[in-house]
């Protein structure tokens, strides 16, 4: 008898580290100890990403700029032609159309959930404590084959055609390394609302001391995904403010006939 008592409460002392082990605040602590460490990833100031993606047999270059401020927008070289998208100066939000070839300002709901948005750099996970968001440790899932830690992630709430909607966004991290290896988020607008969002991260590479992925995939859940590939990244570079500003269309002039 007092041999079995003392295998439970060895049983139940293992069970205990194990949940210890697994709780959502030990594995995101893991998470950033194992690519880098919270002071360096605290001392980001900036990052541009240069990279590409294969489009119906094109190879289209991308760069992929984000600031600690909130300033971000994505530069695509299409045919020659330099596309601003997704243009955010902490207050304007803004890209070019396609057919037009002009840029038009979001809508005030588009560029208010930007706002919120822009406090996640350079990972959401990074002092959320701080930023009142909040995590939940899920059951394990696979992702590819591979054991994933399944944590839920609940940020401020967005606003979706007048009313506010939550926020929330489901992280698959490898069991093993740590570091997240899916991303699955509601589709909130658009004709794809309602469905799962997916993106993929593998080939993590190291820069200046921190871990990045530099394979992205991102489609629809349980789709193939448009695989976006980070060629080079440039840690804290120096962005002109002005190439974030909306350009003012300029009069032309009437000539005199």
């Amino acid at each position: 008898m007092k041999n079995l008592k003392l295998l439970i409460i060895a049983l139940f002392l293992v069970s205990a580290s194990i949940i210890y082990a697994q709780t959502a605040d030990e594995i995101i602590s893991n998470y950033f100890e194992n690519t880098g460490g919270l002071t360096a990833w605290n001392s980001l100031e900036g990052m541009k990403m240069d990279a590409k993606i294969n489009q119906m047999g094109m190879e289209i270059p991308l760069e992929i700029i984000s600031l600690k401020d909130g300033r971000q927008m994505t530069i695509i070289n299409f045919q020659g032609k330099i596309i601003k998208q997704g243009v955010f100066d902490g207050n304007v939000l803004w890209g070019v159309n396609f057919m037009t070839q002009k840029a038009e300002k979001s809508d005030q709901e588009t560029t208010e959930n930007m706002k919120i948005q822009a406090r996640d750099f350079p990972d959401p996970f990074l002092n959320y404590k701080d930023k009142g968001y909040k995590v939940e440790l899920l059951a394990n899932e696979a992702i590819d084959g591979t054991d994933c830690f399944k944590i839920k992630l609940t940020k401020d709430q967005l606003t979706v055609d007048g009313n506010k909607e939550d926020n929330v966004s489901f992280y698959f991290f490898d069991t093993e390394s740590f570091v997240p290896l899916a991303v699955h988020s509601e589709i909130k607008m658009g004709p794809m609302k309602g469905q799962i969002s997916e993106t993929k991260m593998s080939e993590y590479q190291e820069i200046d001391g921190i871990y990045f992925p530099f394979s992205l995939s991102q489609g629809l859940k349980g789709q193939p995904g448009q695989i976006i590939s980070i060629l080079k990244i440039s840690l804290n570079p120096q962005i002109d403010a002005k190439e974030f500003a909306f350009p003012e269309e300029v009069e032309t002039p009437q000539v005199p006939q």
